[in-house]
């Protein structure tokens, strides 16, 4: 497990790495181990174990046999062998708990072939490697830059010296083969050293890479994952998880391991429920089963000819299986009052709103109100009281009423004045000729 927190211990937790973020390893939560036997009193005639665990840039961690017997704690910078030269590692775990990550990784501790550990590194070896160090950034968009030129189907996504200088190792991914023939020259007249190519999965490169997840915590593989499981897409569907790759997927472009958490209590829970080929028969009629929530134990049923989705438990659904099979039908699927409700309103058959429309069916109302309007413009204008007028000639209309004479204004001469006064500016306008 990580540490919890860099600082000094306040009794809750691990005490950390002490280095208060800035460890030389890039984070202090790369796969690290909390040594809880380092404040036990061991006996005197006791030996400690003599492999220690050594940790390297990023999560790389190795094996390192002892055989000089120096006293090592956790942090200290160590000169370890390698194949050209020598490597420097800081130590990552020592002591009887050495075992239990030997057992962990699958490494014998007779392992002919585990390398021994010099000494303990001085500071002109620790400025050294310090300095190669800080070369990886510049010369890893070098490597980059010349991939490119030589149009390789790949991706270099990390770099890492060795401590003395004399090898580079350059970890890629690639779904296919690469031809590092042209390659590895240009790099070793450019890099003046040993060249190693490491090809990595998508899983170990986010494990070296590091960074936060969609859950707002530090990477699984980067912080305590050490195997990567195969992860398929019926994880995501025994779940019940939409299939949305953007959500499903980590930053290495593979489903998130994440899925396989939980996958065994799903896998158990869904043996509970019946099949969806298996009908309810109520007095309702025939229900059957649209959507199940696994973790509430909830089961959705819907009548035939309804839309209406009604949840039942798992218990109720097997005790209405068992009176099925006794030739016994239950009035609805749920005895509880929202059951109740919803069940009674799955007793109704409801239409589809547009089931026997006519695209025309407005047609015939419109011609209708057409038609009334034609209607009430042909009528006459006619009034009570005697004044029924009849269409004149084109010059005027005539008034049937003998006593006001042929003045068709004869009903205005008795009217009032309005009090509106005359414009004297205003002008008549000319009466017409015929031509």
């Amino acid at each position: 497990m990580g540490c919890g927190s860099c600082g000094n211990n306040n009794g809750s937790h691990s005490p950390g790495c002490g280095n208060n973020g800035s460890c030389s390893t890039g984070s202090c939560n790369k796969l690290n181990v909390y040594n809880w036997l380092t404040d036990m009193v061991l006996p005197e005639d006791y030996e400690p174990f003599n492999i220690v665990e050594i940790r390297f840039k990023g999560s790389k961690k190795q094996f390192y046999k002892n055989v000089n017997g120096l006293e090592l704690f956790t942090g200290d910078k160590v000169v370890v062998e390698s194949d050209i030269g020598y490597d420097i590692g800081e130590v990552s775990l020592s002591g009887e708990l050495v075992k239990l990550q030997l057992k962990k990784y699958g490494v014998e501790e007779n392992n002919s072939e585990m390398r021994s550990i010099r000494g303990i590194a001085n500071e002109s070896q620790v400025e050294k490697y310090n300095e190669y160090k800080a070369k990886e950034k510049k010369d890893l968009e070098e490597a980059r830059t010349i991939a490119l030129q030589l149009k390789l189907k790949m991706k270099i996504s990390d770099i890492e010296y060795q401590g003395d200088g004399k090898k580079v190792t350059f970890y890629y991914t690639s779904e296919g083969r690469v031809d590092f023939r042209e390659l590895i020259r240009r790099y070793a007249s450019a890099f003046k050293c040993r060249i190693q190519m490491l090809q990595v999965s998508y899983r170990e490169e986010a494990s070296r890479l590091g960074g936060i997840g969609s859950c707002g915590r530090e990477l699984c593989c980067s912080t305590w994952l050490t195997d990567y499981k195969v992860v398929s897409m019926g994880a995501a569907k025994t779940q019940n998880l939409s299939i949305n790759m953007l959500k499903l997927s980590g930053q290495c472009g593979r489903l998130k391991c994440c899925l396989n958490y939980e996958l065994e209590l799903y896998s158990e829970k869904l043996k509970q429920f019946p099949s969806e080929k298996v009908k309810l028969k109520t007095q309702s009629g025939l229900a059957s089963l649209r959507k199940i929530d696994i973790l509430k134990g909830t089961a959705w049923y819907c009548y035939e000819k309804s839309f209406d989705w009604i949840p039942v438990n798992i218990k109720r659904v097997y005790e209405i299986l068992a009176l099925n099979k006794k030739g016994e039908t239950p009035m609805t699927l749920s005895d509880t009052a929202l059951g109740a409700e919803i069940s009674s309103k799955t007793l109704e058959f409801k239409e589809d709103l547009l089931t026997g429309t006519d695209l025309n069916r407005m047609d015939d109302k419109d011609k209708k109100r057409k038609q009334k309007r034609q209607g009430s413009n042909k009528r006459p204008n006619n009034r009570q009281g005697g004044k029924n007028r009849s269409k004149g000639s084109q010059g005027g209309r005539k008034d049937n009423n003998p006593q006001k004479g042929n003045n068709p204004r004869g009903n205005n001469r008795n009217r009032p004045s309005t009090g509106k006064k005359k414009n004297p500016n205003r002008r008549n306008n000319p009466p017409k000729q015929d031509n």
